[in-house]
């Protein structure tokens, strides 16, 4: 029996994690991410919060040129889309997200080893010179970032606390 795509995508936001033992691999699923982030396919992304399952499907951005690119002069972006940047290691709160060349305002969601939102905060345009734009730091360290369209998350009613899970995702949201 296949899986169809509905079915799949079904069972990721009902069990987080349903593709973990396929992608213990981490090579595999770091080649599987890279290729869908260059290519600009997307991948699902759960958020678990006190309402229920909200899915996204985003870009993945794990390698340092596209954390650096990031969503820089797109002037449009589905309201159910987004990216969400990974690193290998802790990031600092020096480590801040600034919006040079980014054309759209951003909701950004700092996300903990855990898989759960530990702040999230608000990102407009910076249309001046790359020394002018204003950084975005967190108030401690994060795992992964989440961008989706500014206002969207609060509409949602997503908060700090909430569980995010992706395909490879460690997060145990229950």
């Amino acid at each position: 029996m296949t899986l169809s795509r509905r079915r799949l995508l079904k069972t990721l936001s009902l069990s987080p994690l349903a593709l973990t033992p396929m992608m213990l691999s981490a090579p595999l699923s770091l080649a599987w991410r890279s290729a869908q982030a260059s290519t600009g396919e997307t991948v699902p992304l759960v958020i678990h919060a006190e309402q229920g399952p909200t899915r996204f499907d985003v870009e993945v951005a794990d390698a340092p040129g596209e954390r650096n690119r990031g969503l820089m002069g797109r002037d449009s972006m589905p309201g159910d889309h987004g990216m969400l940047f990974l690193y290998s290691a802790p990031q600092g709160v020096e480590n801040a997200f600034w919006m040079y060349q980014t054309l759209i305002p951003l909701d950004i969601a700092f996300i903990d080893a855990d898989g759960r939102i530990v702040e999230i905060r608000q990102m407009q345009p910076c249309e001046s010179d790359a020394s002018h734009c204003p950084a975005t730091q967190p108030g401690q360290a994060y795992h992964a970032a989440l961008e989706v369209n500014a206002g969207t998350l609060a509409q949602l009613g997503i908060r700090v606390g909430d569980c995010v899970s992706w395909p490879g995702s460690s997060g145990l949201c229950q």
